[in-house]
């Protein structure tokens, strides 16, 4: 079974306040007599389901194409995170797998909030992540976390914490993933950012394959 976890791209897909909103041009259209449609898009590269590259939060980073494919490729884990709006999700909010191992059993990990439930309706108070869950999770092999909210880190944050915690392990994030409506547990990720170089971020066709 294949799930999509992909906002749709829409004009009303929310962006970050100040962000570029994803608009459409058509320059040629079938409906009109035209041999072919054709079109532009403009919008920010952090985009619903995106992944960002380090140059977005290091200075001197990789670019979001400079990065591995299999940060983004290959077994993955949903867990759930029992946190309120505005907090900072902690290793004791985590709903782990695997009771009484206390342990990670993939290197990708992708972590349901349930704080940014519509994606066209842009709510600020949605969680973010704590540095030392970042630094637990990178002891526990783990190369990416994705998160169901727009960043790692909560909207008022100006020094990025949860970000440079996820850059000193040199781990990967997947941001605005649709994961409402998938059970919990492991996975096939298909998650593959386009190769922009020098872009800091990509927006992704994020999807989930029971294993």
């Amino acid at each position: 079974m294949i799930y999509d976890i992909t906002p749709p791209v829409t004009a009303r897909l929310g962006v970050w306040p100040g962000d570029t909103p994803m608009s459409r041009e058509v320059l040629c259209d079938l409906a009109k007599g035209d041999s072919v449609t054709l079109s532009t898009i403009r919008s920010t590269v952090h985009l619903g389901a995106h992944a960002d590259g380090p140059n977005h939060y290091v200075r001197d980073g990789r670019s979001v194409g400079e990065q591995r494919l299999e940060h983004y490729l290959g077994p993955c884990v949903v867990i759930d995170a029992d946190v309120p709006r505005g907090a900072r999700v902690g290793v004791e909010h985590l709903r782990l797998p695997a009771k009484g191992s206390g342990g990670i059993t993939q290197p990708r990990v992708l972590i349901r909030t349930a704080t940014f439930p519509d994606f066209e309706h842009w709510n600020a108070d949605f969680a973010g992540l704590e540095p030392a869950l970042v630094d637990w999770l990178a002891g526990q092999r783990v190369i990416t976390i994705g998160v169901d909210t727009p960043s790692v880190d909560v909207q008022d944050s100006k020094d990025l914490p949860a970000h440079h915690a996820i850059a000193r392990h040199d781990m990967a994030i997947l941001e605005g993933l649709a994961l409402n409506g998938v059970p919990a547990g492991v996975y096939e990720l298909i998650a593959l950012p386009l190769r922009l170089m020098g872009f800091d971020a990509s927006p992704v066709r994020a999807v989930l394959r029971t294993m």
